[in-house]
């Protein structure tokens, strides 16, 4: 299998589609071989629009909604990204594209396994560089690293943690899915000094966020 093609061919999906618009997104997605975020005995399936296991009961969301929700946070080089749920690492791979040369992404994952896995991944794809890994409860966010252009979490919770909120710079977003452990919606958060802006993008499936400001341990 080509890889090259079957990635080119979902991107011209995703635009055809008009889940890509943004010429920086299109780019990235372009770049980033999601097929060495994916199990080996699956690679096969890593161009199909849809969410695939990596194991530990968690998934590597489907690239449309990798391509919604980093064009919703606006992303731009130089910016300090915080991620909550790690996975595989390809969504923060994706971002650390984008915010290259110098901006980071931080990316929290709380199955010791699957960070591993997802530094690995990292560096076999060249983003190892520009994407730091840290095992933890990313529902507390990571306050040695904040504040942070950009937040951007990859389960749901039953409302907005707390910290995230306060560890958000101003003029700062976060992506969050909120809502009941079966269906969300996608909450964009903007911070405008000391206010919180919110607007629902949309209906969306995530798997629940884990930890103290989430469903619990």
């Amino acid at each position: 299998m080509d890889f090259d093609i079957e990635r080119k061919r979902m991107i011209r999906s995703l635009v055809e589609k008009g889940y890509l618009t943004k010429p920086d997104v299109i780019k990235a997605m372009e770049k980033v071989p999601r097929h060495l975020f994916v199990p080996e005995g699956i690679r096969r399936s890593a161009y199909i629009d849809t969410p695939l296991s990596i194991g530990e009961g968690q998934t590597i969301s489907a690239p449309h909604m990798v391509a919604i929700m980093v064009e919703a946070l606006d992303l731009r080089p130089g910016m300090k990204v915080l991620e909550v749920g790690g996975g595989s690492g390809y969504h923060a791979a994706v971002m650390g594209e984008i915010v290259r040369p110098d901006g980071h992404v931080y990316s929290v994952e709380r199955i010791e396994s699957l960070a591993e896995r997802a530094k690995k991944n990292l560096k076999e794809a060249g983003y190892d560089d520009i994407v730091t890994i840290v095992v933890g409860d990313g529902s507390k966010g990571l306050g040695e690293f904040a504040p942070f252009d950009r937040i951007c979490v990859a389960a749901a919770a039953p409302g907005v943690p707390e910290p995230l909120k306060q560890q958000l710079a101003d003029d700062g977003k976060l992506l969050i899915p909120v809502g009941g452990r079966w269906y969300q919606d996608l909450i964009l958060v903007e911070r405008k000094q000391n206010k919180f802006l919110q607007t629902n993008l949309g209906g969306c499936v995530f798997v629940p966020l884990i930890g103290e400001y989430g469903y619990g341990n």
